[in-house]
């Protein structure tokens, strides 16, 4: 895990001191290591910025370059199945000097060019030079775990792990004039919109090829998903599902550094632990938040896999206090606005803490196998799109907030449907806190299009592909990656393994989700590891006593009238503390907290 950057640079305005700050600006996600390389004809730069967990060594140090061909590279994630890679590799000829998977991965674009990354099995955000070709090649994971964007032009390629490098780089680089309004509606910013003009990410499971000659280019995908109903029988997917699952582990518990897991007490998180113990044994470690007030306690159901497992075990007691403390430095940690992370901050403050430098999480089953409750509301919505335009039209009216969201059912498809469950403000209340029309606002959400393939789908693997594309790829990984690197921690996400991602799209949607019981698969698959006292009760998640603790957070000077209208409906409960916090997001600096 690290933190990468780069440039082409034709007009010859940058300076190796402007990587060093691009690259410095991500020192928190790489505090174990700095490495710099220009090309012979000082046309390409990379800087690295390491965290060491495979091949601890200094000879897996970065940028790594390939002595005979000159080929250069950086790379931030993991790669999971490198020693399967290597062994093939090395059949094929190659020798290697290290033993960690950067030098894989370096092999592999020699051996297959860029049908390399389709081999990969990981996470990872990558960039390779190679002058014999002329090129320079971005590419990134399957399921976008790692942040890589990027700016182009005719005279310049500029590419870094986290938009403030780009900040670092230029301070005065021109703000995108319609981020605000998309934070607004969704709670974060959904790709390809970033803070920054003309800054985007990567998309998932593509590559960026450039010619360092005339900086043209051309994005090609190498990894996607379908949905080909391959498996319709629940025994057979049940016993797929234990493999791959069981294998993913395995395979994410790779590590030359001190790993743990995320337990919450949760489906996801205590079957990672259950699964995690053959492989690691005494040494299983586990993590946990816990708070004063037992209405947000877990507690008796980690405790349950604590006992059968048998797991070294900390939890960590997170008081008010500690969150007003702390604000400064969470949004510090913020590459980009996002409505919630506060959470993943303070799990992975404590890791680095006990002293792990990489943790398994259970993001992504909820995604994939059907846990949210909006997988539960696709028969009310069915419902309410049969009420004529001009009701629907009018619930902005309605005082209370989820009432409110069903003026989102307006927006035709997925995006209408996904918007009423997880959107924040509606256009009408947009256009009010940012001084702008309405239609202005409708004419941004109409440029977040969804592929017209998912009008088709049932209206489960619907919510599933809105979820795992808008919710879970904006916001969950997101703030999972940039709170856990602020740290200095890498989380890995095992239900996000390719091989098992492309499982669960081959398996029938009445197979995989279920209308009594959410996760239902999941729960079938191992129902004779994990207990029923985790998966037979209400589910809770991840949470924090946030509604209490945002009541003391205020703006200071000066108090507008929309704050305190914001204000007075947090205190009435008639919005969500989330709402309130994007909020004083957007006019951060002049958050303070206020003793009760």
């Amino acid at each position: 895990m690290c933190r990468i950057n780069g440039w082409i640079d034709k007009s010859e305005k940058f300076s190796e001191a402007d990587g060093l700050r691009m690259r410095d600006a991500m020192q928190h996600g790489g505090p174990d290591g700095a490495g710099y390389y220009k090309s012979s004809d000082e046309e390409v730069h990379f800087g690295h910025r390491r965290l060491s967990l495979i091949d601890l060594s200094e000879a897996s140090n970065q940028p790594m370059l390939d002595r005979e061909a000159q080929i250069a590279l950086v790379f931030n994630g993991e790669i999971y199945n490198f020693k399967e890679l290597r062994e093939e590799l090395n059949k094929l000829g190659h020798t290697f000097h290290t033993t960690g998977d950067t030098e894989v991965i370096l092999e592999a674009y020699k051996e297959w060019g860029t049908d390399a990354f389709s081999r990969f099995n990981g996470m990872f955000a990558i960039a390779i030079h190679d002058p014999n070709k002329h090129q320079l090649i971005l590419a990134r994971d399957h399921a976008g775990i790692k942040p890589l964007y990027y700016y182009i032009d005719h005279e310049r390629l500029i590419f870094a792990s986290e938009i403030r490098a780009f900040k670092a780089l230029n301070p005065k680089w021109e703000e995108n004039p319609d981020w605000k309004k998309y934070f607004l509606l969704f709670g974060f910013l959904p790709e390809p919109i970033t803070t920054l003009d003309s800054v985007q990410p990567l998309k998932k499971g593509t590559l960026l090829n450039i010619d360092t000659r005339s900086l043209s280019y051309e994005v090609k995908a190498f990894h996607k998903f379908y949905f080909n109903y391959t498996i319709s029988s629940e025994q057979k997917a049940k016993e797929l599902v234990q493999k791959e699952l069981d294998d993913a582990v395995q395979r994410h518990l790779i590590s030359d550094a001190p790993i743990g897991l995320f337990l919450s007490g949760g489906i996801d998180s205590s079957l990672l632990t259950l699964l995690a113990k053959p492989y690691v044994g005494e040494h299983l470690q586990t993590l946990s938040i816990v708070f004063e007030n037992d209405k947000f306690s877990e507690k008796q159901y980690q405790d349950i896999i604590i006992s059968k497992t048998g797991a070294k075990h900390h939890s960590f007691l997170v008081k008010e206090k500690d969150f007003k403390d702390s604000i400064e430095d969470i949004i510090a940690a913020m590459d980009q606005p996002s409505n919630d992370g506060i959470n993943s901050y303070f799990i992975c403050k404590y890791a680095k803490e006990y002293g792990l430098k990489a943790v398994l999480s259970g993001l992504g089953a909820d995604e994939l196998f059907g846990g949210y409750q909006s997988f539960n509301r696709t028969k009310p919505i069915h419902m309410l799109r049969n009420l004529p335009d001009f009701m629907l039209s009018v619930a902005g009216v309605f005082k209370d907030d989820k009432k409110k969201k069903i003026s989102f059912l307006q927006i035709p498809g997925g995006l209408g449907e996904y918007l009423f469950n997880r959107g924040f403000f509606i256009p009408t209340q947009v256009a009010r806190l940012l001084d702008c029309t309405e239609a202005e606002v409708y004419d941004l959400i109409e440029q977040v299009s969804l592929p017209l393939f998912t009008e088709k789908l049932s209206s489960k693997e619907r919510v599933s592909f809105v979820e795992v594309n808008l919710y879970m790829q904006n916001q969950l990984l997101k703030d999972t990656d940039y709170m856990s690197m602020w740290h200095a921690v890498e989380v890995r996400v095992p239900f996000l393994d390719k091989q098992l991602m492309n499982l669960a799209y081959s398996i029938h949607p009445n197979v995989r989700y279920n209308e009594q019981l959410n996760k239902h698969l999941l729960i079938k698959a191992f129902d004779h590891v994990l207990p029923e006292q985790i998966w037979n009760r209400p589910k809770q998640g991840f949470v924090f006593p946030f509604e209490l603790w945002m009541q003391h957070l205020k703006m200071n000077p000066p108090v507008t009238k929309t704050f305190n209208s914001l204000y007075k409906s947090l205190q009435n409960g008639d919005i969500h503390w989330s709402r309130y916090w994007c909020y004083l997001l957007l006019n951060q600096q002049r958050i303070q907290y206020v003793e009760s």
